[in-house]
């Protein structure tokens, strides 16, 4: 075994990435020489004071980029006659990537996505798009300068719930909810201004606003969703400018906000002139009757949803339903932010909607989330995790000693991608949560959902053993 101890006081990025980057320069350099073998797990932790699971991560991107092999219970060794791979990761991508990788290894069940389920969506989209050229082959070869009355009111209708439904005044197709968000984050936050989000949320919203020159500042939360007391004690410390929450179908814990608490989130909210970003994405799935922020305080509420968890991804529509008077600041930023708006996929996201060919779809991809849902359930019977029937995903509490970065790691190693709890982060968190988001929508035959959830079942039922060894 090579002795080799990297110096982490240098580089940028989370720690598991300079440990990566150290041995990927001292590999380049010769020092750790093709056929090595790295330390093992423990000894490198407990060299560096860091946990196991930082390691685990960085012996990971190793194998990533290519540079090692490893065997459980051999250990993990410089790949001899390397070869070429892509450049070392650079700074931006270390502090904004987050843990995914940024091109999925090939032939794994990919249990980290939640688009819409393969239902045969495509000969409906296809069919749509081709009536759109054949009608409109002017304004697919310019650019979109127009806002169509149809794009206003198909919004209205996604974004509805039960009796409520946005003013279409104040609605603007989005080239889906993320690059809605960063239009409005742009719209109402300037560079050094505060966001709000929870420990857990959908944290490229919050890389976004960091990258953005927005500062990130965390509020706790509980199984029920953000603490408001916590939100009130934020507010008065931080002078946040937004907020970002996820008030229903919460990702990736599933929580749903009670109504009363929704009633002190917006009277703090107001007390402290804070925007209300309200993602509406996974909400719009569970139709759980509770009225949106939106409808509790539409003068302070953006809200958000879209077509890609239900429909299709990879049509990318959305729709933001403004507060009165902001929906042209809006439209500026995002503009700006973005360059403009795809004529194609505004007027296909508008079509599908108003033709109930969105709502057909999404009835099939809800009914076989069911079924999928409803399989998870048998085959994780007796462990803790919470969903929903009409959610993509569950999240999954792991059992001890299972760390979640160590969990993830030994699905990768039997060819399953998850998500680890750090992917959710929005910032430095001190909370740990044993938790991992387990997606099930990949894929149009749910037998291979189901050979996967099988798989991490009997994983869970292994202690971690070898280079993954917790104890």
């Amino acid at each position: 075994m090579t002795h080799w101890l990297p110096d982490i006081k240098t580089g940028s990025g989370p720690l598991y990435i300079r440990i990566a980057d150290a041995a990927e320069a001292a590999i380049k350099a010769g020092t750790l020489a093709n056929g090595a073998k790295l330390p093992p797990h423990r000894d490198l932790a407990f060299d560096l004071k860091v946990t196991i699971g930082t390691i685990t991560r960085a012996y990971a991107v190793l194998r990533e980029r290519g540079l090692v092999s490893g065997e459980v219970g051999r250990g993990t060794y410089v790949q001899g006659g390397m070869r070429q791979i892509s450049p070392s990761v650079d700074p931006v991508t270390s502090a904004f990537g987050g843990t995914r990788a940024l091109v999925p290894p090939s032939g794994k069940l990919r249990f980290d996505t939640t688009a819409a389920v393969d239902v045969g969506q495509a000969e409906i989209i296809g069919r749509v798009m081709m009536e759109i050229a054949t009608e409109h082959p002017s304004e697919i070869s310019s650019y979109t300068r127009t806002i169509s009355p149809d794009w206003a009111e198909a919004g209205r209708r996604w974004l509805s719930q039960g009796s409520w439904a946005p003013d279409p005044q104040n609605i603007l197709p989005q080239l889906g909810v993320h690059a809605g968000v960063n239009a409005v984050m742009a719209a109402v936050t300037g560079p050094g201004d505060r966001l709000v989000c929870e420990h857990l949320t959908y944290s490229q919203v919050a890389r976004s606003a960091t990258l953005m020159g927005r500062r990130v500042v965390l509020a706790d939360m509980d199984e029920q969703g953000v603490l408001p007391e916590d939100f009130e004690r934020v507010c008065a410390r931080e002078h946040p400018k937004a907020a970002f929450i996820m008030s229903s179908g919460q990702n990736p814990t599933t929580s749903c906000l009670p109504l009363s608490r929704r009633k002190e989130i917006i009277e703090i909210a107001r007390r402290h002139n804070v925007w209300l970003i309200e993602d509406y994405l996974y909400g719009g799935m569970i139709a759980d009757g509770v009225p949106t922020l939106a409808e509790l305080a539409p003068d302070r509420t953006f809200i958000l949803n879209g077509l890609s968890k239900s429909v299709a991804a990879g049509v990318r529509g959305a729709w933001v339903a403004c507060p009165p008077h902001m929906a042209q600041r809006v439209r500026l930023t995002q503009k700006l932010v973005s360059g403009g708006l795809p004529f194609l996929l505004a007027e296909l996201s508008a079509r599908l909607v108003l033709s109930g060919a969105a709502d057909e779809i999404r009835s099939r991809v809800l009914a076989e989330l069911a079924v999928r849902e409803q399989a998870a359930r048998t085959l994780l019977a007796g462990r803790e995790f919470r969903s929903h029937p009409y959610l993509p995903f569950l999240w999954l509490k792991l059992p001890e000693p299972w760390l979640s970065g160590t969990f993830k790691q030994a699905a990768l190693d039997q060819d399953v991608l998850i998500d680890d709890e750090d992917e959710f982060k929005a910032g430095r968190s001190d909370r740990v949560f044993h938790h991992v988001r387990v997606g099930f929508s990949e894929g149009r035959d749910r037998s291979i959902s189901i050979a996967g959830l099988k798989i991490l079942n009997r994983i869970l039922d292994q202690a971690p053993t070898g280079e993954s060894a917790v104890i």
